[in-house]
């Protein structure tokens, strides 16, 4: 299960096919190597994405 403190990183490693739902919430800049090392509540805080509304998704 991916979790808040998931980093971007570890999310493409465990499930690159995750990659798409990440993109489609406006996030793309996923190679960027300061990207990788965030959190996904962190990435979430800097695009303004509701990142419970988003975990759900991935780990839907």
């Amino acid at each position: 299960m991916i979790e808040k403190t998931t980093t971007i990183g570890e999310l493409l490693k465990i499930a690159p096919e995750k990659a798409s739902i990440l993109l489609e919430a406006g996030m793309h800049c996923l190679g960027c190597p300061s990207a990788q090392g965030e959190t996904i509540e962190e990435a979430c805080d800097v695009h303004g994405i509701d990142v419970d509304e988003l975990l759900a998704k991935i780990n839907s």
